[in-house]
């Protein structure tokens, strides 16, 4: 099919939700480029949003999948055991020293699960409450429960009344954290890297505070890794950078490769919070699924994780040389690892770079207000990343 049936087909029978799209049809994929319906070839620093994190075309993730779909067992149910499942909780939990996980389809689905975990908790505690705190430029979902907890006015106009009662703090300002988590609350959610918001990472000391003041009041604090977590910032979890542990944490997109699974570890009493019957999934941890984030979850280990950072410090460091020679265009360079946002200036729109890059045979992304989000896979090359900062370099001349 042409793209342009796609096109005409896709706007008669799909929801508006997406607009118009990019204009091209990938139809293949080696390492980190991708292919065209015509041939042409594109290295993707999206990775379909942080998610394909291997890139295309992985020898060992395929023959997972494959080994798993001869099988003939793609799905059972959660009324039965599957080993992938087990293998890959008991992989994940021995990874992040959580004690107990629980898998659903999805990043949204995972942080669903954390904040009703949380409220789980306080309900055992004889809490009736239903508070939690979030902070503002915050993204965590579009379920409703996920949306409310995001803290971006704009998403929620729409959709109100919103669920559960949040009270939202700018990041890294302490006094509205001393002042908001209190023993009240049911929990604490928040990304290190606010992803969709503009590659914004968190203050230390702030995100220290937090820990400490959840602490003290017996609220789990939540950190949603949905992006930046299985090794995106160089580290297995983003917070590991600020020498902190959730009690709560969150995965989805990377842990598939672009299969759907999302996953909820919890430690310590939070984990025993759920009983039987209190949450559940038809799809959540299937065996395909769960094949797919066993291999992805191997795969990250110490010597991919060390290319990541390797990588990442030289990308970043070449956008900060890209800043400092066109600073009327490029405003500011934030991110870690693998995760990086360049912000523009005025004079240049986010969205029209992306375009013309995608013309020039670059994939990347946006974000929050007019910032170039780039998220490779792990795999990318310095080779790779230097045609990227050549033709940014170009384009902004």
């Amino acid at each position: 099919m042409t793209y342009d049936e796609l096109k005409k087909l896709d706007s008669e029978y799909y929801m508006k939700t997406f607009g118009t799209r990019l204009p091209v049809v990938f139809t293949g994929g080696s390492g980190a480029v991708l292919t065209d319906e015509g041939g042409k070839e594109y290295i993707d620093f999206l990775a379909g949003i942080a998610v394909n994190c291997l890139g295309y075309s992985d020898a060992g993730f395929e023959a997972a999948l494959k080994n798993q779909m001869n099988t003939g067992v793609i799905h059972t149910c959660n009324y039965f055991y599957n080993e992938p499942q087990t293998r890959l909780a008991q992989l994940l939990c021995e990874k992040t020293g959580c004690d107990r996980v629980f898998f659903g389809n999805s990043g949204a689905e995972a942080n669903e699960c954390a904040l009703k975990l949380a409220k789980k908790y306080a309900y055992g505690k004889g809490k009736n409450s239903s508070r939690f705190v979030a902070l503002r430029k915050s993204f965590h979902g579009r379920t409703l429960l996920t949306l409310s907890a995001t803290g971006q006015e704009k998403f929620h106009e729409p959709f109100r009344p919103t669920a559960y009662d949040f009270t939202y703090i700018d990041a890294n300002d302490m006094n509205a954290a001393k002042s908001a988590v209190t023993a009240d609350k049911c929990g604490v959610i928040l990304e290190v890297i606010q992803g969709e918001s503009g590659v914004l990472p968190l203050r230390e000391e702030f995100v220290s505070l937090i820990r400490a003041l959840c602490t003290e009041a017996d609220v789990p604090l939540i950190i949603d890794e949905v992006q930046t977590g299985m090794g995106r910032t160089g580290r297995l979890l983003a917070q590991e950078h600020y020498g902190i542990r959730a009690d709560i944490i969150t995965l989805a997109k990377a842990l598939g490769n672009g299969l759907p699974i999302g996953a909820c570890l919890a430690s310590g009493s939070f984990a025993d919070a759920f009983g039987p019957g209190d949450h559940g999934s038809t799809f959540g941890g299937n065996p395909l699924a769960c094949a797919a984030g066993l291999y992805v979850t191997e795969k990250i280990d110490g010597q991919m994780l060390s290319h990541v950072g390797n990588m990442g410090a030289y990308f970043q460091s070449q956008l900060e040389l890209l800043m400092e020679k066109h600073p009327e265009i490029i405003v500011d360079v934030r991110g870690k690892g693998l995760l990086l946002g360049a912000e523009l200036s005025e004079k240049a729109d986010a969205h029209a770079v992306q375009r013309t890059l995608l013309k020039d045979g670059f994939v990347i992304g946006t974000a929050g207000v007019n910032t170039l989000r780039f998220a490779p896979p792990y795999i990318i090359t310095q080779k790779q990343i230097d045609l990227l900062i050549e033709t940014l370099d170009r384009l902004f001349q």
